[in-house]
């Protein structure tokens, strides 16, 4: 008489997870609300104004109507951005590679979780997710995140805008090793005007709103 085997029971992903194993961009151009891609870093940092920062960003994409996205997690800034947004009701999109859910502790109450396989995708998904590009304070994957998106501008591959937000003037020695990158002959100074470096985040806020004017206007 043979036995009955039987199958370990299915654990399916939480219900707002997806995979992505192609990366792509919601399929109706304008089908998504103008979608702001916050880069941050996964720690506070020393000064209390960059969390302050992070919250005031996240309730004002909400307040506006806009959607967050960013790496899904729920540490550091990114934390701060996240939480301040999903408060106010604001539409989130996270997304994480696998390797990092224990470390970032993935925020799983978001509008949409996208699970990527490594940090590539991760960052294809953002970009392509997104109008507008807001650097606040972080570190070496921050810095990774700004050069990439900043080379891809610089060579034609986009023309969203990215915004440095300069809480404190954290961001200062990045603006003065990009002009001495420029001084030095290895970028032209038209590398300088494709990024601005607001100060706060009223002022951040006025030029998102000038380029979601701009995305909504006709023949855009």
């Amino acid at each position: 008489m043979q036995r009955k085997q039987t199958m370990p029971p299915h654990k399916p992903h939480p219900p707002q997870a997806d995979r992505a194993a192609s990366p792509a961009p919601d399929p109706a151009p304008g089908g998504a609300p103008f979608s702001v891609c916050v880069y941050c870093g996964s720690r506070r940092g020393r000064d209390p104004a960059f969390a302050k920062a992070a919250r005031d960003l996240g309730h004002a994409i909400a307040e506006a109507g806009w959607r967050l996205v960013y790496g899904a997690g729920d540490v550091g800034l990114m934390g701060e951005v996240a939480a301040a947004a999903s408060a106010a009701g604001g539409d989130t999109f996270g997304v994480i590679p696998v390797h990092l859910l224990g470390r970032e502790r993935g925020r799983r109450d978001l509008t949409r979780f996208v699970i990527t396989e490594n940090m590539h995708e991760r960052k294809k998904v953002m970009f392509m997710n997104s109008d507008a590009i807001v650097v606040l304070p972080g570190g070496a994957g921050s810095l990774d995140e700004f050069f990439e998106v900043l080379t891809w501008r610089q060579i034609g591959l986009h023309e969203k805008p990215i915004f440095l937000l300069n809480v404190n003037g954290f961001w200062e020695p990045l603006l003065a090793l990009l002009d001495h990158v420029i001084a030095q002959g290895f970028a032209e100074p038209g590398l300088r005007d494709f990024l601005s470096a607001p100060g706060d985040v009223e002022t951040l806020h006025a030029a998102l709103c000038a380029a979601s004017a701009a995305r909504s206007a006709p023949g855009t």
